[in-house]
């Protein structure tokens, strides 16, 4: 019994120790890649000398509020099944988007997720196609402070949106605004050269945000820069504190050369926006931050040089993705509008490999139910009828592991004081009775990476957001809502809002079923007799109810139908093998004391 116990210890243990570290060390940040020179950053900066006055880049206005700051130049409406908002006609930027289909809370009268808003506004976000003169030359060009004129009054999908601009010395810009019903905005500029010299320029598409943009904080999940520099390229992912580590506090991709194919900007935890560059242009990929009290962080598509001839004219076309992270419609961009690898603004993490399928199996299965909760249900079902023959040998050994406890007590006293031999002589009975001393291990350790691949579905997949199970569960993303510590509601307080500890009372009633499943399950097995493992037996349902209590409902969800499912089966092996079930025996003990 002293090895079986310390067989389930170990699994116990090592399961406590990986979801401990889960959060900490889970996710890390890829090796950056070398930085770029400073020669390098030199020869872009040649182009816009002056970082205060970037491309897409306004000087951070006053603090005002988001109404104040839309009133600062006239707009034109968006309307779309997906968004709303508005296009400032000071500067043709993109700063004024909301999410139709998402609000703030599980209320449906909570107010709409704000994606993108103007400078100066709280969290100001916003996106910007411009372009720069080259280094010397005074062209004016469409920049943060220039005023087109609008050809209608509204951007929707079955009518674009037509801007106009005349520099006043013979360039002639034309840009025309699409958007499809979902989140993919195609703005085509036609620029005509009426006067009697060549004029050369950078094109610039840019995503700029003021202020650093609150997080969620986890390890787990990137937020932050993020791009496919180049169509054969990985992504590089760049959270906002490690920029000012870069040269300059700036980041320059490719460093040796241009580009194709790829695209860029910021990820959340549930949105994105991304500049397109069209994939037949060259372009460089530029994240940097502009430090002061209040810090300024941008990702640019700065192209090429181009040059057009007097009487000349060229297209020039940037696509935009502004909005949710849903998996199929990255999926779809990608295969159908020949986005590459849009898909990667879902951090699935190292171990895509499980978590993509999970996912997957998460979302058929949903399809079928119609409840993400009863699809977790039904996956530990699959799950443990995938591993059943797996667990079973591992149950049968456990329970032949109680058969031989007699001899392997005659062993030790037999020998008491030669550890060594004891060992020998016990391995040595393994192999007689055909025991696996270490399968006791296996139920546990299957389970691992199906948590762990669910863990990270339930808090990087939009589809989950917001997902309702049964009664109180109104979101299976977040921890379960109610709360022993103030009565589940009665008492008019938050225990999770309170300094220092506050973050360990996240104990609703789903992990306090958890902790009881637990510990129903380890009380299929007699107790230890060493009273240190005696003792770490019966703390752990405990520390195990305090550390899942924080942890997605989802999850506790499916390790509570874990441990149900796994008392059943334990059961049922037992009794087929002949061997006592010491449940109702424990149990009757426990309370009898």
């Amino acid at each position: 019994m002293q090895q079986d116990t310390r067989n389930l210890l170990l699994a116990m243990a090592l399961s406590l120790l990986v979801i401990l570290g889960w959060n900490h060390f889970y996710g890390a940040p890829k090796i950056h890649e070398a930085r770029q020179t400073t020669a390098q950053l030199q020869q872009m900066e040649a182009a816009n000398p002056n970082p205060a006055a970037a491309p897409g880049l306004a000087p951070v206005a006053q603090a005002q509020s988001r109404a104040e700051a839309l009133a600062q130049s006239r707009r034109v409406a968006i309307d779309t099944p997906s968004l709303f908002g508005s296009i400032a006609l000071k500067g043709a930027r993109l700063d004024d988007l909301s999410l139709r289909d998402y609000r703030e809370t599980t209320d449906p009268k909570s107010p709409n997720i704000v994606l993108l808003s103007p400078a100066g506004a709280p969290d100001a976000y916003f996106v910007d196609f411009h372009y720069v003169a080259q280094a010397g030359e005074t062209l004016k060009l469409p920049g943060s402070e220039t005023l087109w004129t609008a050809e209608g009054d509204k951007l929707t999908p079955s009518t674009p949106l037509t801007l106009n601009f005349d520099n006043g010395s013979g360039l002639l810009f034309k840009r025309k605004i699409s958007v499809d019903d979902h989140y993919l905005f195609t703005v085509t500029d036609t620029i005509e050269n009426r006067g009697k010299a060549a004029v050369s320029f950078f094109p610039d598409a840019s995503v700029t945000r003021q202020g650093e943009p609150k997080t969620s904080g986890y390890s787990v999940l990137h937020e932050g820069f993020i791009g496919v520099i180049g169509a054969d390229q990985p992504s590089t992912e760049l959270t906002y504190k490690a920029i000012s580590k870069e040269t300059n506090n700036a980041k320059v991709l490719p460093t040796d050369s241009y580009a194709t194919g790829g695209w860029l900007g910021f990820t959340d935890k549930y949105w994105a926006t991304a500049v397109i560059p069209d994939a037949s242009e060259k372009y460089k990929g530029w994240f940097r931050e502009f430090p002061g009290a209040q810090p300024q962080y941008q990702s640019d598509a700065f192209g090429e040089a181009k040059t057009l001839a007097p009487g000349a004219q060229m297209v020039l076309s940037t696509r935009l993705f502004a909005g949710a992270k849903k998996s199929n419609l990255l999926e779809y961009y990608e295969k159908q509008q020949g986005v590459t690898k849009l898909d990667l603004l879902i951090d699935w993490g190292y171990f895509f490999f499980i978590t993509r399928p999970m996912f997957w199996l998460l979302e058929t299965l949903y399809k079928l139910f119609g409840n993400f909760g009863v699809a977790i249900i039904a996956i530990t079902l699959i799950v443990k009828g995938l591993f059943f023959p797996l667990a079973n040998r591992s149950y049968l050994s456990m329970a032949r592991m109680k058969e031989v406890q007699p001899k392997i007590k005659a062993l030790q006293e037999l020998y008491p004081d030669d550890k060594m031999k004891q060992q020998q002589e016990m391995m040595e009975l393994y192999k007689r009775e055909k025991i696996n001393p270490v399968s006791g291990c296996l139920p546990m350790v299957i389970q691992i990476p199906v948590f762990f691949s669910l863990y990270k579905v339930l808090f990087v997949a939009i589809e989950m957001r917001q997902a309702p199970f049964f009664g109180w569960v109104k979101d299976l993303s977040a921890p379960d809502p109610t709360n022993v510590f103030n009565l589940f509601g009665l008492l008019p307080f938050d225990p999770t809002a309170m300094p220092a500890f506050g973050h360990l009372l996240h104990l609703g009633v789903w992990p306090l079923i958890m902790g009881v499943s637990m510990w129903v399950q380890m009380k299929m097995n007699p107790e230890p007799t060493d009273p240190v493992q005696k003792t770490m037996f019966a703390w752990m349902p405990v520390i195990f109810t305090f550390m899942l209590g924080s942890f997605p409902a989802g999850l506790v969800i499916y390790w509570t139908w874990n441990n149900v499912l796994s008392v059943a089966q334990q059961a049922l092996i037992m009794k087929q093998a002949g061997v006592k079930v010491e449940l109702f025996d424990n149990l009757r003990k426990t309370f009898s004391r």
